[in-house]
């Protein structure tokens, strides 16, 4: 399917919830909608699904302007963050379900078809063991994948899906993206998937569309839109947790360009070309911080605040001459608020922005050393 929106936007009395967008997704593919809560990713799926009509601007399918009509109208499948099944029918009938209205209407599969096609979907969520079950008797976990199996039995061009993990406890988050990954890989439909979840979006890969406050900011390759966000909102919006962000002045080099930092640093910046001297902001991603040093890294003195487990990675915290900075590490480390702390980078890993948030370089792509 190919969707597009012209100059989409949506108001709701005095509040503005998405600005003028336009918007064409990637077909058969995966689009991630990533955002903070509030950025408007729900309103524009529910524009997507026609549940609303935008306040202007069209929605296109393969050419032809949708935007008047209902979601029953459309061929859609959309899967929500709560566990929506039909508490009356067992599991392998919530699944027929979608098979059977479609049967009726066009007459094109026997029960003995759709049975085997449960099986098989069933089998793919890993749910095929609980087929005669009612919805009451199962776990949150294998609720969600009963709702997913429906939207998958439906076969429709377009498949929506609202931050449907986000519900799910940590282990079962993983186990099911693992999942939702192969089974977008095979290209059947046109995938759009909403998460506040940076690191989800990454892990699905497919396209990202960047949301913030109602705006769209940036779309293309999920790894391309990580490696290389447009301004510092996306960048922002890319990391998690949030990318260190220092004040600084830039001036050039004869070997490139180097910026002084709030609190007396000078850091060289390995760019390409020629940056324009002038305010700033540096970036650096917590992902890149270390506790160790390596050739050539440059380091920053501190004291911790809080050394954060979650999941397999520590999140240290620490306060620096520089302000705030934020160390992803991966595995358990342990240390006491108070504690002193050397945090390591390498300065090739600095991005910098421009005084109106523009990115002007960003770290190479380690395949290539190509720098943006």
């Amino acid at each position: 399917m190919n969707l597009a929106l012209e100059r989409i936007a949506h108001h709701v009395g005095t509040q503005t919830h998405l600005y003028p967008l336009d918007l064409a997704l990637q077909p058969n593919a995966l689009t991630v909608l990533l955002g903070a809560t509030r950025s408007g990713k729900t309103t524009l799926l529910r524009i997507m699904a026609g549940l609303d009509t935008p306040s202007s601007g069209r929605v296109l399918v393969n050419g032809s302007d949708v935007t008047g009509r209902s979601v029953r109208e459309r061929d859609i499948a959309m899967v929500y963050q709560q566990f929506v099944n039909y508490p009356s029918l067992t599991v392998a009938e919530n699944i027929a379900a979608p098979m059977k209205r479609n049967a009726a209407k066009r007459g094109n599969q026997t029960r003995t078809e759709i049975a085997a096609k449960v099986q098989r979907i069933a089998a793919r969520l890993k749910i095929d063991g609980l087929l005669d079950r009612l919805p009451a008797q199962l776990s949150g976990g294998q609720q969600q994948r009963v709702a997913l199996a429906r939207a998958l039995a439906k076969d429709a061009p377009l498949m929506l899906l609202d931050e449907p993990l986000v519900n799910l406890d940590y282990k079962l988050r993983e186990s099911l993206r693992d999942d939702l990954t192969q089974l977008f890989a095979a290209g059947a439909s046109t995938v759009v998937y909403a998460t506040t979840e940076p690191m989800e979006a990454l892990l699905l890969g497919g396209f990202t569309a960047v949301l913030d406050a109602g705006e769209l900011l940036q779309y293309g390759p999920t790894d391309a839109v990580h490696r290389w966000p447009r301004s510092l909102r996306v960048a922002r919006a890319c990391s998690d947790p949030p990318m260190n962000c220092f004040a600084g002045n830039l001036v050039g080099t004869l070997n490139g360009a180097e910026v002084t930092i709030a609190g007396g640093a000078t850091w060289p910046i390995r760019a390409a070309g020629t940056l324009a001297a002038g305010a700033c902001t540096i970036g650096l991603r917590a992902g890149a911080v270390r506790l160790s040093m390596r050739a050539d890294d440059l380091h920053v003195p501190g004291r911790v605040v809080l050394a954060d487990i979650a999941g397999s990675d520590t999140f240290l915290h620490a306060d620096t001459a520089h302000g705030p900075m934020v160390a992803q590490l991966p595995g358990v480390v342990l240390h006491d608020a108070g504690d002193p702390v050397r945090l390591y980078f390498d300065p090739a890993q600095l991005y910098v922005f421009g005084a109106d948030g523009t990115l002007l370089h960003a770290p190479p792509h380690p395949a290539s050393g190509a720098h943006r």
